[in-house]
């Protein structure tokens, strides 16, 4: 973890920034708020999108299912290449920027498919090809949009604030995500709403409007800002230890002969770890500083790699999960309908309700002078993984009942039996990814921030895509779901089979995290 002493920062004349005057936490709090108005716009179409391409485009719901899982997987996915756009080209500032408006045109597109029958398909009919290339391009540049937006915004945030002060930092995470699962209830709540009963013309319509809004709140902080210049790509320096080091891995060289850098005075934990790597130091172009940037992102990896499975479980809320509550009984009063995403509602309430306290919490067991561990994260992102086993032995249970009634009783069961699934994952997701995004920003290298924060992101996506693949082949290999509806399928297995990969992924993260 680089020290901010290391770190120099410059205001938007491209002059040193001066500590009081530029950053600080007016600055970063801007991020937070245009965080929260981002993921509602976000979380808006994606959460309901199942509903829009059955009831409106009119695709199956299995290739609907897909369709939800691919879009988000990419959104989340793109955020590595959002966060290497950031890292090396442009300022974190500038990235936002760019990305925000390639989202906003997305929703330009879909809006516009949205207003124009001829851009719809007829009666019962599955869109043209036409009609498919508006809407995937819409979606995908939308998906674009997220990628950069996600990757950079938090690290932009982080930037404002002085990392010697780690409490800080944490804070400002803390809000971070406090500001996304707000997002999140507006999207579930109001903006679902209005989708079920106003249409989806009219939410696109204000979407655009919050999103516009956004992106000019967040280009208003321009001056206070204090900017982070991208010193080349980070991935180009890692490949280039790596080629040296596989060039000079015949070479023999004593520690006292190893050449080393003078310019790097922030020891490594990881020091140990990789020594193959030290190698690479034999070429005179590469710094003991590039070896040690390099050793301590690789060191995050398997932490990464081991979140995959819980995002691939906290899928299923997007997809199958909403397909439950559609066959179940969402009546609140005779003319009162319940909108399936909108059992996010309580989970994230209960959520933004706790944040205070689990602040308060950290700083009971964090060290004396109030700074967040890495142990900590590290524990935060270890419960998360093991809530996930236990909600989806929940979920297992939730459909047998369901089907047991509705098959043998002719029974629909109230919706909110789901709704203890819909908690413990949306908790779930709060220890993992909230403690990824920080754990992430504080251990990498400051050259890296964007990539590395962008690593939780790129967790949900690849847990989405692996859902798809698991759903493959699960019908595949077993039937399970290839019924033309829940009640002729077998999900209940499926979650079965999540439960216990999950479980065995939690015991691949505890055997990484004592090796960190």
């Amino acid at each position: 973890m680089q020290n901010d002493l290391e770190e120099k920062f410059e205001d938007w004349r491209g002059e040193e920034a001066i500590s009081g005057k530029h950053g600080g936490t007016k600055a970063a709090s801007i991020a937070c708020v245009v965080e929260m108005m981002e993921n509602t716009v976000f979380l808006a179409y994606s959460t309901n999108f199942f509903t829009y391409f059955t009831k409106s485009m009119h695709y199956s719901s299995a290739k609907a299912a897909n369709m939800v899982t691919n879009f988000i997987g990419t959104s989340f996915l793109l955020t590595i290449f959002g966060g290497f756009v950031a890292d090396s080209f442009l300022t974190r500032f500038t990235a936002f920027v760019l990305f925000c408006f390639i989202e906003l045109l997305g929703l330009i597109f879909l809006t516009l498919q949205t207003h124009s029958p001829k851009l719809q398909p007829h009666g019962e009919e599955t869109p043209s090809t036409f009609q498919s290339v508006v809407l995937f391009t819409g979606i995908y540049a939308v998906a674009t949009g997220v990628g950069g937006v996600k990757a950079a915004l938090p690290a932009h945030g982080g930037d404002q604030l002085d990392s010697r002060k780690q409490s800080l930092i944490s804070g400002f995470f803390s809000w971070y995500y406090f500001s996304v699962c707000l997002g999140a209830l507006l999207a579930v709540t109001v903006m679902v709403w209005i989708e079920e009963n106003r249409g989806w013309s009219v939410s696109f319509d204000i979407s655009i409007a919050v999103l516009a809004s956004a992106l000019f709140i967040f280009t208003v902080g321009f001056p206070m800002y204090r900017f982070k210049r991208p010193s080349g790509s980070p991935l180009t320096r890692l490949v280039n230890v790596f080629v040296s080091a596989a060039r000079n891995r015949n070479v023999f060289v004593t520690d006292a002969e190893m050449p080393q850098s003078h310019n790097f005075t922030d020891k490594s934990i990881h020091h140990n770890k990789f020594k193959f790597l030290d190698k690479a130091k034999l070429n005179n172009k590469i710094s003991a500083t590039q070896v040690e940037e390099t050793r301590t992102f690789l060191a995050l990896l398997p932490i990464f790699a081991s979140t995959i499975v819980m995002n691939c479980c906290l899928a299923q809320l997007a997809t199958f999960s909403v397909q439950q509550g559609m066959m179940m009984n969402r009546k609140l009063t005779d003319s009162i309908k319940v909108p399936v995403a909108s059992l996010n509602a309580i989970a994230l309430i209960i959520m933004l309700s706790s944040i205070a306290l689990s602040e308060l919490f950290a700083k009971r067991i964090s060290s004396r002078n109030n700074e967040r561990s890495s142990g900590f994260n590290l524990k935060r992102i270890g419960a998360g993984l093991a809530l996930t086993s236990v909600s989806m032995a929940i979920a297992a249970m939730v459909e047998a009942k369901r089907k047991h009634e509705a098959i043998h009783n002719n029974i629909k069961i109230s919706v909110f039996w789901l709704e203890l699934q819909y908690v413990l994952l949306s908790f779930s997701d709060l220890l993992t990814l909230g403690g990824m995004l920080e754990f992430f920003y504080k251990e990498s290298p400051a050259s890296m921030r964007s990539i590395s924060t962008a690593l939780g992101w790129c967790s949900t996506a690849l847990g989405f895509f692996l859902s798809t693949v698991l759903v493959e082949v699960i019908k595949a290999v077993t039937g399970w779901l290839s019924g033309k509806d829940l009640n002729e399928s077998k999900l209940e297995l499926f979650y079965v089979v999540l439960c216990v990969l999950n479980t065995l992924n939690l015991f691949n993260y505890i055997f990484w995290v004592k090796r960190y």
